[in-house]
């Protein structure tokens, strides 16, 4: 004889299968880390604009063993910038590369960011938080359950 009833569901070992529906934050996430980082590469091409076009602005306080002109530190910005707002763009859009292509460029921008203290500590550490809240979104964040 086959159980029926409440006896029958307590066997079935089955994990329930979640949907996008059930669990809303798996595309928040997607979402967060994209915006974030299409800010952070806004912010970045801004902090390379002033370096390229105001070369007096950023003034190093200390000196450092990676330091290098504002020239140079603009060009880094810019393009750097440039590069996570189109992953940014990607990752939104759902590409399955975008989502480590923004882990490592998040890396990049927090490593940049981190040596850039120097000239602008309070923007450069913003940004570094930045960069660590897209890592972490972009690293839990489960395309399956989006």
């Amino acid at each position: 004889m086959t159980a029926s009833g409440p006896e029958a569901r307590s066997t079935d070992t089955a994990p329930p299968r979640h949907s996008a529906e059930m669990n809303p934050w798996a595309r928040g996430l997607a979402v967060f880390a994209a915006v974030m980082m299409m800010t952070v590469g806004v912010l970045h091409v801004i902090a390379g604009l002033v370096a390229l076009f105001e070369n007096e602005f950023y003034v190093a306080g200390a000196h450092y063993v990676l330091q290098f002109d504002v020239t140079t530190w603009g060009w880094i910005h810019l393009l750097l910038g440039i590069l996570v707002a189109v992953a940014g763009y990607f990752v939104v859009q759902g590409a399955g590369w975008a989502r480590g292509v923004g882990i490592g460029l998040a890396a990049l921008s927090l490593i940049a960011n981190f040596l850039f203290i120097p000239y602008y500590p309070v923007w450069s550490i913003l940004i570094v938080a930045l960069d660590v809240a897209v890592i972490w979104a972009l690293c839990v964040w489960n395309r399956d359950t989006a």
